[in-house]
């Protein structure tokens, strides 16, 4: 079963659907999640403590708003733009990630927030 969660970030708050992963399950009962988010592009990434290895399913190229997972970093991560990794507009990941969900409305705001912001993740 999925679950709904909300995100802030910085003063920003998001309502957001975890998929039925594994990853996502994990993260789900690690909150709330408290950390710093810094800043790759039009990323956002903090080390959580959360340990998961690369799912079947992980992937560099990512969607506007999708949440994910990054085992090397044992990262949290939030697309919402273009990367230093990216070909162009679509946001792309260092290296495969975990999907774990997707924020559910327009988080083109993410985009007027600092380099390091505060993030919290609990469960709705």
């Amino acid at each position: 079963m999925s679950h709904i969660i909300r995100l802030r970030v910085g003063e920003l708050e998001y309502e957001a659907q975890l998929n039925e992963s594994e990853t996502a399950q994990a993260i789900y009962d690690a909150l709330p999640i408290e950390c710093i988010g810094s800043r790759w592009g039009d990323e956002y990434y903090s080390r959580i403590d959360v340990q998961m290895t690369e799912a079947d399913d992980a992937r560099s190229e990512m969607a506007v708003g999708e949440l994910a997972y990054w085992p090397p970093g044992t990262a949290f991560c939030i697309f919402f733009g273009p990367t230093p990794a990216s070909f162009g507009n679509e946001p792309r990941a260092a290296s495969p990630v975990n999907p774990i969900g997707h924020i559910s409305e327009d988080c083109s705001e993410l985009n007027e927030l600092d380099h390091n912001e505060p993030i919290v993740i609990e469960a709705m």
